[in-house]
């Protein structure tokens, strides 16, 4: 197969089906591009403008929207209208290549850097969508090159097409979109599966913090911690990272029950001694304080120690006479409690944020018993482990499926189908 699209891209006719020819898509396709209209002239109201964040999913997305009044410019606009069922791309910025269908009875308008496809008599429109949407990758390296990604007119005009005739486009057509209609069912019930995965242990954990026992017993965190608090940034911030050494610990990295190791940062001896007072000891509870991920928390992995944290995350040291580090990360991430931990962070005056001493002095709820505890942490464990499991399931169905679309569109256009 990979073979047959090379040939195919080296404009081998022979190893095409007959009646086949390689085109350039300037040959059977005329394309327009935007207009330039001046954002000073944006309007509330007026003729809608399609810009490249419009374009999404396949589709344009009209809620952030902008408009012009025609009467501010010279210019006749009939050329760039963007009329229904009309294909159009996104020909600037890190969404280079992306495609967009009109699927409204309503009329744009094309701003600059999004060019709109009007194919030719022996050019179906539907053929030409599902065409291009295997040369978006292509599209990207393409305008990679450019300081600002950039795709010129001249290089969409250059695209090599595989054409069969108009017959054989529409049963193309008509195969992909029953094909893709089922592959679109099955992502929807993959993703659905991949959700029911994850409220499956949300409700559990949740279930269990709202029936509490007997001897379960309330205490603020001070009263069952040995430490609370958070670290600073060394002098001079990003800059003054270093691509190994001593682990610093930034919001980023700190997600619900799991650690990130993606952009963690690094900082030398002498940078850490000035964070000594903050150093990561072994089951600590890392616990974001400020921000969009204000109260995110799991427990420290030992593997990135020695570490220190800046000062957006709080090290929550509990008491282990007391409370299973584990156990409180679970209590302290189930909804009863991260409900009122957010409505606590959102009562700051500029930000997002939960102060030392509102760690302090919130109030949770546990049994008295760590070996009560530590079974609960068994239980959560286990059916954490199944839905995990679920779950890379449900992400491996749309992985394959996403690589059945490429196999079929392959097919498609090297007359396999």
């Amino acid at each position: 197969k990979l073979n047959t699209w090379h040939a195919m891209k080296q404009g081998d006719k022979n190893s095409l089906p007959k009646g086949w020819e390689i085109k350039k898509l300037g040959e059977v396709c005329d394309f327009q591009n935007g207009f330039a209209f001046k954002s000073n002239t944006y309007r509330i109201e007026g003729l809608p403008i399609i810009r490249i964040t419009n374009i999404q999913n396949q589709s344009l997305d009209t809620n952030d929207l902008v408009f012009f009044d025609p009467n501010d410019y010279k210019e006749n606009f009939d050329r760039f209208k963007v009329f229904k069922n009309d294909l159009v791309i996104a020909m600037s910025g890190a969404t280079t290549g992306k495609l967009g269908i009109n699927k409204t009875n309503k009329v744009y308008y094309l701003n600059q850097r999004v060019g709109k496809f009007i194919p030719k008599d022996e050019l179906l429109k539907p053929f030409l969508f599902y065409f291009l949407t295997t040369k978006v990758d292509e599209s990207l390296r393409i305008a990679a090159g450019a300081a600002q990604p950039n795709l010129s007119t001249e290089q969409i005009n250059n695209f090599e097409l595989p054409l069969p005739p108009i017959d054989q486009q529409q049963r193309i057509v008509a195969k992909l979109d029953e094909a893709f209609e089922a592959i679109e069912k099955a992502k929807a019930n993959a993703e659905q599966n991949l959700k029911n995965a994850k409220e499956l242990f949300d409700s559990y954990l949740q279930s269990i913090f709202e029936n509490k026992g007997k001897d379960w017993k309330e205490k603020t965190l001070k009263d069952i911690t040995s430490k609370i608090g958070s670290g600073a940034t060394p002098r001079g911030g990003n800059a003054s990272y270093k691509t190994s050494g001593i682990s610093l610990i930034r919001s980023m990295n700190v997600h619900d029950l799991e650690f990130k190791e993606k952009n963690l940062a690094f900082i030398d001896d002498k940078q850490a001694s000035e964070l000594n007072n903050v150093t990561i000891e072994e089951n600590d509870i890392l616990f974001n304080i400020t921000g969009a991920s204000v109260a995110r928390c799991c427990v420290v992995p030992k593997q990135y120690l020695p570490a220190r944290v800046n000062q957006h995350v709080s090290i929550i040291r509990p008491n282990r006479e007391i409370i299973e580090p584990i156990f409180l990360n679970l209590l302290l991430v189930s909804k009863c409690y991260k409900d009122q931990l957010l409505f606590t962070g959102e009562q700051g005056a500029t930000r997002q944020a939960i102060t030392k001493s509102q760690l302090e002095n919130f109030i949770v709820s546990f049994p008295i018993s760590l070996v009560e505890q530590q079974s609960i942490v068994q239980k959560l464990d286990a059916l954490s482990s199944e839905t995990k499991k679920l779950e890379a399931f449900s992400r491996k169905k749309l992985e394959d499926l996403e690589e059945l679309k490429k196999s079929i569109l392959q097919k498609a256009f090297s007359g396999q189908l």
